[in-house]
């Protein structure tokens, strides 16, 4: 074979070896992926280039090669069509399909924020969550029958047998997965407020002989009487002063629970409805929390603050409590707040 007839064909087969090597590298740049189909948020900030975009994309695994993103890039000529954003990007989808989301400028999140506000009870917990996409209706059934909830926390031991949830539902921000159930919301929140529930606290509830079931339910009560934590802590001081006297808490929160509404003065007639969790006339604690206290309220039932105050009001016009020795004072304080 002639020398010229050997370069011929080592230029035929060269060529036909970057043809090949060019078709693979071509199918790589459009279909090839990264690892794992697990969702995660990447943001492009503004005026980041290209090559900084690939190199933290195959960093996170999202692209096999950054190579293959920018040429890519370059091939479609999209580098004026990727947008600053926040974007939900899974290993599984293809170059293509990235720079497709990218260009999209937006992200359509598969988490969702959720705020329960300290003292919200589980049907306003239902509406927050219905507001939101979730099913809140399941949520109510959760919490009222406990099928398929984590139920083996120390903390249910005192818990009655028939008592739902309400109470142990730490209201805070969480960040639920948007096809999260309603089982997976109850355990998370009953997780949180386990955590929530330090062992020095947990300690403290013993050594006053009482349950955390008590103090839940007296923290409820607090979380709907008083505002601030200082005068949680008075206002708890004054609660348990009247249970160890044998006297009724007279808590007006108590009333609005049996009524379902506030009001600014509760008439003698609405301090006579019938129910267990009429704390004028009945003794001790209601039956069970009546909605899901937060920290503040829930530290002023495990430590009260002890003071000579033995009534309070709240102001209707500022929410402020005023506190008072005596009976003497204390009604003239409703005189002199309109009470």
């Amino acid at each position: 074979m002639s020398i010229s007839k050997k370069i011929f064909i080592a230029i035929g087969l060269f060529f036909i070896f970057v043809a090949l090597a060019f078709y693979v590298f071509n199918r790589q740049a459009s279909f090839s992926h990264g690892t794992g189909n697990t969702p995660q948020t990447f943001e492009i900030k503004e005026g980041e280039g290209v090559k900084e975009i690939g190199k933290r994309l195959e960093k996170s695994q999202l692209v096999k090669n950054d190579f293959y993103f920018n040429y890519y890039i370059w091939k479609t000529g999209s580098r004026g069509k990727i947008q600053a954003g926040k974007y939900e990007l899974r290993g599984s989808l293809t170059i293509p399909e990235i720079v497709q989301v990218l260009s999209m400028g937006e992200i359509i999140p598969n988490e969702i924020k959720v705020t329960f506000p300290e003292g919200t009870n589980a049907k306003q917990m239902s509406d927050i969550l219905k507001n939101k996409g979730f099913d809140g209706d399941a949520f109510l059934q959760k919490v009222k029958g406990g099928e398929g909830v984590k139920i083996d926390y120390e903390f249910f031991e005192s818990k009655p047998k028939k008592a739902n949830l309400e109470g142990f539902l730490f209201p805070d921000t969480y960040i639920f997965w948007r096809d999260a159930g309603s089982e997976s919301i109850v355990n998370r929140m009953l997780l949180n407020f386990d955590e929530k529930m330090t062992p020095e606290m947990r300690e403290e509830i013993k050594k006053q002989k009482r349950t955390i079931y008590e103090i839940i339910t007296m923290g409820s009560i607090l979380e709907k009487e008083v505002k601030t934590p200082e005068d949680m802590k008075i206002a708890s001081g004054i609660f348990w002063d009247r249970i160890e006297a044998g006297m009724p808490l007279q808590s007006c929160a108590t009333i609005a629970y049996v009524l379902g509404k506030e009001k600014k003065q509760y008439t003698y007639e609405d301090t006579r409805a019938p129910s267990p969790y009429n704390t004028y006339s009945n003794n001790g604690l209601p039956p069970g929390p009546i909605t899901n206290p937060g920290m503040n309220s829930i530290r002023a039932a495990i430590y009260p603050a002890k003071t000579d105050y033995n009534y309070f009001l709240t102001d209707p016009e500022t929410g402020k409590t005023i506190f008072s020795k005596t009976i003497e004072e204390h009604e003239q304080n409703k005189t002199k707040y309109g009470l």
